[in-house]
């Protein structure tokens, strides 16, 4: 009798910090390593040790390359991991940015704190450092979409594509004849980008995300709000700020402004994308083709289109250009980056707009932009919002209810049992209902670090 623990070490009635342990006899697997983000309690456990033995890991699968899925790799490989990180060649490459970006920012903020002294430690510390993430590089290797990867004699693993963002899958993995699927961030049907999600046959075990399971997206007229912005902004002489994941996210808008623009449904506005780590993944747009839908003619006049800003010097002009702009910055919740130096210096004037497109973790600025605050705490100092703050929640690259529910649809067995994970718990409330409506699934909601047994 063979027996598998699943160690549920993120993501667990959170948004946030994806990380699911299998642990064997026979090979020891995390699929995804990212960082917790959103509200303070959760923050605090990416300084904590792992409750697992990190280097007795063989492998860590990356359903894709966002920050929450593998910004915590440098912390593994400090904790003793050396084994192999396997992901499709383009999460691979934005998981190198990332975690390059990620240890820049908190470098950065770390030296901010200790100068101008706003921070509760003495000194502050970067929770890793580019030096850490340089080192995670090592233990990349790159895996081909739909190719069965043996990892031991009774275990493979397949990455078949899910459309959230470039390079992202759903890991199916086949242990003494079980098969476990993990969702990671499953992406839109009709996406500008990127293709519709493959769909799985069959799972025994399906951990499946649950961001937008509470809800379908609305039916916006996106390019109707896109316009009407713009020329509100045209009007005021101000600036439309658009926080922005820098991943996927980040190009798509680039590509809807660009056709506007081309389809002369908007005037020669000023188009500046303002984040490094997005001006790089485009790079990773260019290098895998058969990856999203652009073609290089349409990639090569979107970017000549668009004003790239690269150094710190060029925000600051950028911030001080009287003319009527549009500026696209990361983060995407506003937890950091560039986006932050425009709402510091732009969100108290009335000529401002803020369009927030994705979605909005508990206690991030974003989402306290949503429900209405009145200030900001940036750097340390309180800022007042007197900008407008809009919403395009249809924009968002993860599926919403229906589009899961289609998804999951494509299997054929019952399965025995469905984890409901990556959502906010009455999202999973709610999905979990919607669920066993539609099949008759039993579903379960984990805790944070939850051991659940499995007889294989």
């Amino acid at each position: 009798m063979k027996k598998l623990q699943i160690h549920f070490l993120g993501a667990s009635e959170t948004v946030t910090g994806s990380k699911f342990y299998l642990y064997s006899d026979e090979v020891k697997i995390l699929v995804d390593c990212g960082l917790f983000q959103g509200v303070k309690a959760l923050r605090a456990l990416n300084w904590e040790k792992l409750p697992v033995d990190a280097s007795k890991i063989d492998y860590v699968l990356l359903t894709h390359g966002h920050l929450d899925h593998c910004g915590y790799l440098p912390l593994l490989v400090r904790q003793g991991f050396r084994g192999k990180i396997l992901g499709t060649g383009p999460t691979l490459e934005i998981a190198r940015i990332i975690l390059g970006d990620s240890a820049k920012i908190q470098e950065e903020e770390a030296a901010r704190a200790n100068k101008e002294d706003y921070s509760k430690h003495s000194p502050a510390l970067p929770l890793y450092t580019k030096k850490d993430a340089a080192f995670a590089l090592k233990f990349f290797e790159q895996v081909e979409e739909a190719e069965e990867i043996i990892l031991s004699d009774h275990c493979s693993a397949t990455f078949l594509y899910n459309g959230h963002i470039l390079g992202s899958t759903y890991i199916e993995i086949n242990l003494y004849g079980k098969r476990l699927v993990f969702s990671g961030d499953v992406g839109r049907q009709h996406d500008k980008l990127l293709d519709s999600p493959k769909r799985p046959e069959w799972a025994d075990y399906l951990f499946v995300e649950s961001t937008y399971g509470d809800r379908l997206h609305p039916k916006e007229d996106v390019e109707d709000i896109l316009i009407g912005l713009i020329k509100e902004t045209l009007h005021k002489k101000g600036t439309l700020i658009i926080p922005s994941f820098a991943v996927e996210r980040l190009q798509s808008l680039m590509y809807q402004l660009w056709e506007l623009y081309r389809k002369n449904k908007i005037p020669n506005i000023p188009i500046f994308v303002d984040s490094p780590m997005g001006n790089n993944v485009l790079e990773v747009f260019q290098n895998f083709p058969n990856w999203h839908k652009l073609t290089p003619t349409e990639y090569s006049n979107m970017n000549g289109h668009i004003n790239l800003v690269s150094s710190y010097a060029e925000t600051w002009e950028t911030i001080d250009d009287p003319r009527a702009k549009i500026v696209i910055a990361g983060s995407g919740m506003v937890t950091g980056g560039r986006v932050l130096t425009y709402i510091k210096q732009l969100a108290e004037k009335e000529s401002t707009t803020i369009l927030l497109v994705g979605f909005q973790a508990e206690e991030t600025r974003g989402r306290k932009l949503l429900e209405g605050a009145t200030e900001l705490k940036v750097y340390g100092k309180h800022v007042p919002i007197k900008a407008k703050v809009h919403h395009l929640e249809s924009l968002s690259a993860h599926a919403d209810q229906s589009e899961l529910l289609t998804w999951m649809g494509a299997v054929k067995n019952i399965p025995e049992k469905v984890f409901l994970v990556h959502g906010e718990l009455s999202s999973m409330e709610a999905y979990r209902d919607k669920i066993h409506e539609k099949y008759g699934w039993h579903c379960h909601i984990p805790k944070i670090y939850e051991v659940f047994e499995v007889i294989l």
